[in-house]
């Protein structure tokens, strides 16, 4: 049964994406700040080899995602999105500040990008259940015929945390000096650290959320799935329906979307040599001309369909 009254619905986004934008920002700050990163939790001597040891362990978040998706929407499944969205919310925030307090190489040595690559893995759990879970929920309480431009605002969310971790980081870099950004416990940790605040605001939100509708009615009708891996996977007409939907749809979109933004950052740092500032500054300014067009082509899909728009 879906919402039908305008501040019902949008309640509903504002809860949904508010912890989503939080948990992109969380996975985000690490590929944003990943030279940095690389000097401090690998050895001195070959800065090309320690940015793509950095690059790799940012990379295993994305790797891992799947899981988390299939793990937490199983979950979803059985205990319902509310309480599946609260656990990937405090996961995320506890890895991404944890991040911010482990100890440099030049500390605990090789045990440095252990840890940073376990807490990454945990990141992409998180989100792998977070974003799909979001996207569930707005999707089960939108008027029919609108879900295209209901959910897209969870998409929004992902160039948004994107936007609010570029602003963080320059708020902080501009209020120091390079060194005291760049030392073992310097300023590049505070974003990290600042997370944690963010979480708890968006855990306060979503404790007064209700759980989906659609959800509540099966639950009720005691028709909610027993194993909903199996009904996946072990059917075969589904199973050929995710791997297209894996590999035919979200892959491309995966490559284009993270290959325009980090590989473009760290071509414009590396390469091009354009300083720290400027170089956030232009990403900040691409994002904030995309996000809206996020929301008018969600509008579009309903009026036209999903596949001609994702063909298109």
């Amino acid at each position: 049964m879906a919402i039908t009254t305008t501040k019902g619905i949008n309640k509903v986004i504002f809860s949904s994406s508010l912890g989503t934008l939080i948990e992109w920002y969380d996975f985000y700050i690490f590929g944003m700040l990943a030279k940095t990163i690389s000097v401090q939790f690998f050895p001195e001597g070959n800065d090309t080899a320690a940015l793509l040891s950095t690059l790799a362990i940012f990379a295993t978040g994305f790797l891992i995602r799947p899981f988390g998706a299939l793990v937490f929407g199983r979950l979803g499944d059985l205990i319902g999105r509310k309480y599946t969205f609260l656990l990937t919310l405090v996961l995320m925030g506890g890895a991404t500040f944890l991040i911010g307090l482990v100890p440099g190489y030049k500390t605990i040595g090789i045990a440095a990008p252990l840890l940073v690559l376990l807490l990454r893995l945990i990141q992409g759990l998180a989100l792998g259940g977070e974003y799909g879970g979001a996207a569930t929920y707005v999707a089960e309480h939108a008027p029919e015929g609108r879900r295209g431009y209901f959910t897209a605002w969870i998409q929004t969310t992902a160039t948004l945390g994107l936007f609010v971790a570029l602003g963080v980081i320059m708020v902080v870099k501009g209020n120091m000096s390079d060194a005291s950004f760049n030392a073992e416990w310097g300023g590049w940790r505070y974003p990290f650290w600042i997370s944690i605040l963010l979480v708890v605001v968006s855990i306060y939100i979503r404790m007064r959320m209700n759980e989906s509708p659609a959800f509540a009615k099966l639950k009720a009708e005691k028709k909610t799935s027993v194993n909903p891996l199996k009904e996946s996977f072990g059917n075969r007409s589904n199973f050929k329906m995710v791997l297209l939907a894996l590999f035919g749809a979200v892959m491309g979109q995966g490559v284009i979307w993270y290959t325009g933004q980090f590989y473009a950052q760290s071509f414009l740092e590396n390469t091009v040599k354009i300083e720290f500032m400027q170089n956030r500054e232009i990403l900040l300014w691409g994002i904030a001309l995309a996000t809206p067009f996020f929301v008018f082509f969600g509008w579009l899909s309903d009026q036209f369909g999903r596949k001609w728009i994702m063909l298109t």
